[in-house]
């Protein structure tokens, strides 16, 4: 009967463990997890970007609770962004500026998109090689500023903020609909804006947050030709959650784009910021 007893016991946790044990070994299951994680910046930026995110860390008042970021932008629009401009100047506009301005936008959106790239894939677990950019929108004060008559964008005019300054449709802005819905927007969620480029006469430096980017009407225009628009590029690091340094300066680091004036382009450690803030995101999404 013992002997039974202990022939059966011993089947039963056979089968067990055949029931409990993965598909894959311990061994592979932990390299898995590894991959998975594809932290690797160069050795001497290793110190500067903790440096940088134990001061976020300790800083940003909501960092992890915040869920408007550009990357989440990107993720609920399944690998996209739209965005509106806002006009506010009296400077007319034609197609060709209209489409000038739609390709400088694309360009320099994308230089920050290709940081998130390695080899053709997406770094660390980033689900996108590519994040297209739409313009669904212009916002003017008065109609006449546009000089064009196709509907290849919706054109709102009159539509101001409590400042006096033209904006789109709030129905249609995220940052006013961080839920999704978009239902009283008048063209649907596809025409719904995820941030605005935001073009003020007369106005210096820049502004950059989850509801896009502010930089003067003249700068920008008069930069469209350039390979990189530094402020504009600087002030799409804070929609992405980077910090200012206007007090402090990462060990062995002397001059980078989120530094204000020290650099016109997305340099080095940018990029490892960049990446380095996605990783301590990706998380919420199961990554």
């Amino acid at each position: 009967m013992h002997r039974h007893l202990a022939r059966l016991i011993t089947v039963l946790v056979a089968l067990a463990a055949l029931v409990v044990s993965p598909l894959t070994s311990p061994s592979s299951s932990a390299s898995s997890a590894r991959a998975a994680d594809q932290w690797n910046p160069p050795a001497h930026l290793v110190q500067p970007l903790n440096e940088v995110w134990n001061h976020v860390s300790s800083t940003y008042p909501d960092l992890h609770g915040f869920r408007n970021y550009g990357w989440d932008q990107v993720m609920a629009n399944r690998g996209s962004i739209n965005y509106c401009v806002r006009w506010e100047s009296d400077a007319p506009v034609d197609a060709a500026l209209r489409d000038r301005i739609h390709a400088a936008l694309k360009k320099q959106f994308g230089k920050w998109s290709a940081a998130m790239v390695d080899n053709g894939t997406g770094h660390n677990a980033w689900p996108y090689t590519n994040v297209p950019v739409d313009i669904v929108g212009w916002a003017v004060k008065n109609r006449s500023t546009l000089r064009w008559t196709d509907n290849s964008v919706d054109v709102y005019a009159g539509n101001l903020d409590s400042g006096g300054a033209p904006q789109c449709a709030p129905d249609c802005g995220r940052f006013f609909h961080q839920d999704g819905d978009y239902s009283r927007c008048p063209g649907g969620a596809a025409r719904h804006y995820d941030q605005s480029l935001w073009l003020t006469e007369g106005f210096q430096g820049g502004a950059g947050g989850d509801w896009g980017q502010r930089v003067g009407r003249e700068y920008f225009t008069g930069a469209l030709s350039q390979e990189d628009i530094h402020i504009y590029l600087h002030e799409v690091g804070h929609t992405f959650g980077l910090d200012d340094f206007y007090d402090w300066t990462p060990t062995g680091q002397c001059c980078f784009l989120m530094k204000a004036g020290s650099a016109a382009r997305i340099t080095e450690f940018d990029l490892w910021m960049f990446r380095d803030f996605w990783r301590h995101l990706k998380s919420r999404y199961g990554l």
